[in-house]
């Protein structure tokens, strides 16, 4: 049996390497057949795809009606990435309602796109976190109300009590089920990376490469990484080891980058996720 809801973070607990797969497509159809996946979390990428809640409900219950994952877990993780950017608190509390959105249907977790702003991260904190948790290890109060806990409860396989309960923020509470990852994806991001790493509620960073490249003058395409690339990518990695967040990164030989410390890994496809698993001596089935 699984010992958590949320698969990624289990494994992270374990020192254990996560790979994950991406979807644009949520629907119901889609969720039962990703039920099986060979990944450990599904990202939900809704930044440029459409912004579909009723979809993204039928997918959550398509992974429940399709599930349990080998693991015994109910389903794969599920962090969705969300059109509202990091630029400003002012910008995450006007947007509060799409993060609130997308919780409600039983994500596990939201991936903040452009975070520039450690006042945004924090804001993003807050609208994630129940409004009876109170000021906590730095973080503040959460500002999240009631009356969403339905879907997710269903989700997630519990009550609706036992939701709210275990619905904060890991690392933050040790016990929490769900997490914020940040997309430290442009020049801005990058000077206040420090900053923003250090905000009490965040689980793990990327560098965004894609993005990364646009913000330096380079075309999405010309994957060439130059040096002031690479610096990018350092600065975001060593700001993750001092802040004792999991580095999320796609780039170079997938043995290298688990011996060096990445511990969140996309797009590795099936049989590359089958080499690193077996590389980490890992134990938890998929």
């Amino acid at each position: 049996m699984a010992e958590r809801i949320n698969k990624a973070i289990e494994l992270l607990e374990q020192d254990q390497p996560v790979y994950y797969a991406s979807t644009h497509e949520v629907d119901y159809e889609t969720g039962r057949a990703m039920a099986g996946t060979w990944a450990d979390y599904i990202n939900v990428s809704m930044e440029h795809g459409a912004f579909d809640m009723p979809g993204l409900a039928a997918f959550m219950r398509g992974l429940a009606d399709g599930g349990p994952t080998a693991s015994g877990h109910r389903t794969p993780a599920v962090i969705v990435d969300l059109p509202p950017e990091g630029t400003s608190a002012a910008d995450i509390r006007a947007n509060a309602w799409v993060f609130k959105q997308a919780l409600a249907r039983g994500v596990h977790g939201i991936l903040l796109c452009h975070a520039e702003d450690p006042e945004a991260v924090r804001a993003l904190v807050q609208v994630c976190r129940y409004a009876f948790r109170g000021e906590t290890g730095g973080a503040p109060e959460g500002r999240r109300g009631a009356g969403g806990e339905g879907m997710a409860a269903h989700a997630w396989g519990v009550d609706v009590g036992e939701y709210a309960r275990r619905a904060d923020l890991w690392p933050l509470n040790p016990e929490g089920e769900l997490m914020i990852g940040l997309k430290i994806e442009n020049r801005r991001a990058l000077e206040r990376v420090d900053e923003s790493l250090a905000v009490p509620g965040v689980a793990f960073a990327e560098w965004g490469p894609g993005d990364m490249h646009m913000s330096f003058g380079h075309m999405p395409s010309e994957r060439s990484y130059p040096a002031e690339i690479l610096e990018a990518r350092r600065r975001v990695f060593d700001a993750c080891r001092r802040n004792g967040l999991p580095f999320l990164d796609g780039t170079g030989d997938l043995v290298e980058r688990i011996d060096d410390g990445v511990r969140i890994i996309p797009g590795a496809g099936e049989e590359q996720a089958r080499v690193g698993r077996a590389h980490t001596g890992r134990t938890m089935p998929v």
